[in-house]
């Protein structure tokens, strides 16, 4: 999913070079959601990770 973000802010980068304003708007409104719904993701994995067995 992070792949997706900064796949998107790249095409969003590009486009902004070339003066597409609908598509940079659009790919940056993309990356800004995959990226909240990652960095979310995260955070929640971080607290139910998985532990280690112990023996």
């Amino acid at each position: 999913m992070l792949r997706w973000s900064v796949l998107l802010l790249v095409i969003a980068l590009i486009a902004g070079i070339f003066g597409f304003f609908n598509i940079v708007s659009a790919a940056v409104g993309i990356a800004k959601v995959l990226f909240f719904v990652f960095l979310v993701l995260f955070v929640i994995s971080l607290f139910t990770g998985r532990r280690g067995r112990s023996m």
